[in-house]
C-alpha cells in the first residue's frame, strides 16, 4: 500500500468523463446566467437610483466577501427551511450564479466606464435609441474591453464548481471523492483530478486566447 497504483482509479474513468462533463456543463451554466445578473447589476451599480445602486453595491459586496462553501450551504440548507425545496443540482446552478454575477457586475460596470461619453452623444445625435446606443455603442465595445477579464473568470468559477461536491453535486470532484471511497486509494484519485484540471485550464487557455484575437483583432494591429 506504500506505492502509487492507479489501476483502480484509472477503471473507472468513465465515471471522471461524466464528472467533466457535469463540470464543464455548471461553469457554462454559470457563466450565462451570471453574465445576464452581471449586466443588470453594473446597470444598477451606474444607475442614478440610490436605491438600485445600493442593492446591486450591497449584492457585489455580500457575495465576494463571504466564503463560497458558506453560500452554496445558505442556498441548499436555507432555502428549505423557508419553505423553498431545490435539488443538488438547482442549488450548484443557483449557488455558482450568484457567485458568477457579483464578480461579473464589476467586470461589466468596469467595461461600461471605459465607453466615453462623447460616443454616447454622437450616438444620440444620430438619431439612435437608448436601447441601440447600449447595445451597439457601449456594450458591444465593452465586451470587448472585457472579454480578456471574462475568460479568466469563467476558469476561477470552473475550479469553484469543485466545492458544490459537499452538497453531493457529482462533478469532478464529487467522483474523485466517490472513486476515492470505492478504491481506498484518495491520492491517486486526487492526483487524477488535479491533472484534468490543469488539462481543462490550459485547453480553455489556449481557446479563449485564439477567439480572442480572432473577435478582437484590432486590439492588437499595432503591436
Amino acid at each position: 500500500m506504500g506505492y502509487l497504483d492507479f489501476s483502480g482509479t484509472f477503471a473507472r474513468g468513465d465515471l471522471f468523463v461524466h464528472g467533466v462533463m457535469l463540470t464543464l456543463m455548471l461553469s457554462i451554466a454559470a457563466l450565462a446566467l451570471g453574465m445576464c445578473v452581471g449586466i443588470v447589476g453594473a446597470l444598477m451599480r451606474l444607475s442614478n437610483s440610490k436605491v438600485l445602486s445600493s442593492i446591486a453595491a450591497a449584492y457585489v459586496e455580500l457575495i465576494r466577501n463571504t466564503p463560497f462553501l458558506v453560500q452554496i450551504y445558505i442556498v441548499y440548507f436555507g432555502l428549505p427551511s423557508v419553505g423553498i425545496r431545490i435539488s443538488e443540482m438547482t442549488a450548484a446552478i443557483l449557488s455558482l450564479t450568484l457567485y458568477a454575477g457579483a464578480y461579473i457586475t464589476e467586470i461589466v460596470r468596469a467595461g461600461i466606464q471605459t465607453i466615453g461619453e462623447g460616443q454616447r452623444e454622437a450616438a444620440r445625435t444620430l438619431g439612435m435609441s437608448p436601447y441601440l446606443t447600449f447595445r451597439y455603442v457601449v456594450l458591444l465595445p465593452a465586451i470587448s474591453a472585457i472579454f480578456p477579464a471574462l475568460t479568466s473568470q469563467f476558469i476561477l468559477i470552473m475550479l469553484a464548481s469543485s466545492v458544490v461536491s459537499v452538497i453531493s453535486v457529482p462533478e469532478l470532484t464529487g467522483v474523485a471523492n466517490d472513486v476515492q471511497g470505492l478504491t481506498f486509494r484518495s491520492l491517486e484519485a486526487y492526483l487524477v483530478v488535479a491533472v484534468i484540471y490543469l488539462a481543462l485550464t490550459a485547453a480553455f487557455k489556449g481557446a479563449f486566447a485564439l477567439i480572442d484575437r480572432a473577435l478582437f483583432s484590432f486590439r492588437y494591429a499595432g503591436r
